[in-house]
C-alpha cells in the first residue's frame, strides 16, 4: 500500500517499490510483472496510477511492454567492455585485434560492421579537430558495429582526403589492422590519441539503429588520432549504447 501522507505522488511510490523489487531479484529478468488488476489491489491505487508507475519504469529502461501479453522485466543487456589502454596499441593492430574487434572477441562475441563511405566538406568543428581549412574535403567512414549481430556502437570517422585518396581507406574493407594500420603503412605513424567522453539521450535515428529501449541513454566518445609530428590524422565520433558498454581505463601513478 502507498503512504498517502508522505507527500510523494502515489505513482512514484509504486514505481519505487517495483524498482526495488526488480533490483533485489524479486522479479527476475524476463519475468512478467503482476497484472494491472493485481497491482491495483496490492497498492490500493487506481489503474491510471499503476499505468503511470509502469510508464516511469519503462522510460528508465527497466521494463518492456508486449501488446496482449503484459509487462516484463527487461533482461540484462550485453555488456561490452572497452579497455582504453590496450585496444589502440600497435601490437593490437599488427595482430588484427585493434579497437572494436578486440573488445568483442575478448567477450567471446563475433564482431561485424556495415560500412558506408562518402566524401564531404569539413564544417567548423571537423576543421578545428583535424587542423584543416573549413570546406576542405574529408573522407567519411560511417559504420554500424555489431557484436553477435546486435548493434552496439555507431562510429563515424573523418580523415583529410589528402591522406586517403587512392588507398583502401576509401573502401569498406581496409584489411587487417584497419584504418590505422593503413595510415602507418603509407608513412603516417601514430603517436597518440585523445578521447572526450560524454553522455546524452539518443536521437530517433540512433534509437532505431541501436534498437534502444525507452529511457536508455548513449555514451558519446570523440577520438582524435595524432601522428608523430602532432598532426591530427583522424577524428572518430562514436555513439555507444549505454546499457551494453562499460568503459575501462588504466594508467600508471608515476
Amino acid at each position: 500500500m502507498v503512504d498517502r501522507r508522505s507527500g510523494i505522488p502515489a505513482f512514484r511510490q509504486v514505481a519505487g517499490d517495483l524498482r526495488d523489487k526488480i533490483a533485489a531479484g524479486e522479479y527476475a529478468p524476463g519475468e512478467q510483472l503482476p497484472s494491472e488488476r493485481e497491482l491495483v489491489d496490492t497498492y490500493g491505487v487506481s489503474r491510471p496510477t499503476v499505468r503511470e508507475a509502469v510508464n516511469m519504469l519503462r522510460s528508465e529502461g527497466l521494463v518492456t511492454s508486449e501488446h496482449g501479453r503484459g509487462v516484463f522485466v527487461r533482461p540484462p543487456a550485453l555488456v561490452q567492455e572497452r579497455v582504453a589502454t590496450t585496444r589502440l596499441s600497435r601490437a593490437a593492430r599488427e595482430g588484427d585485434r585493434a579497437a572494436f574487434r578486440a573488445d568483442a572477441t575478448a567477450r567471446g562475441l563475433t564482431p561485424s560492421a556495415s560500412v558506408e563511405i562518402r566524401f564531404e566538406r569539413a564544417d567548423a568543428r571537423v576543421a578545428a579537430r583535424l587542423a584543416i581549412s573549413e570546406g576542405a574535403e574529408v573522407t567519411v567512414r560511417d559504420r554500424v558495429m555489431r557484436a553477435d549481430d546486435l548493434a552496439v556502437q555507431l562510429a563515424v570517422s573523418r580523415l583529410p582526403r589528402e591522406l586517403t585518396r587512392g588507398t583502401v581507406i576509401e573502401k569498406p574493407e581496409t584489411g587487417p589492422g584497419g584504418t590505422y594500420a593503413r595510415l602507418e603503412e603509407s608513412g603516417h605513424l601514430l603517436r597518440s590519441f585523445t578521447e572526450q567522453v560524454g553522455a546524452r539521450m539518443p536521437s530517433p535515428d540512433e534509437t532505431s539503429l541501436l534498437q534502444l529501449a525507452d529511457g536508455v541513454p548513449v555514451i558519446t566518445v570523440t577520438r582524435v588520432a595524432y601522428g608523430t609530428d602532432g598532426t591530427p590524422l583522424e577524428m572518430n565520433d562514436m555513439v555507444l549504447a549505454a546499457d551494453r558498454y562499460e568503459l575501462s581505463y588504466e594508467w600508471p601513478a608515476d
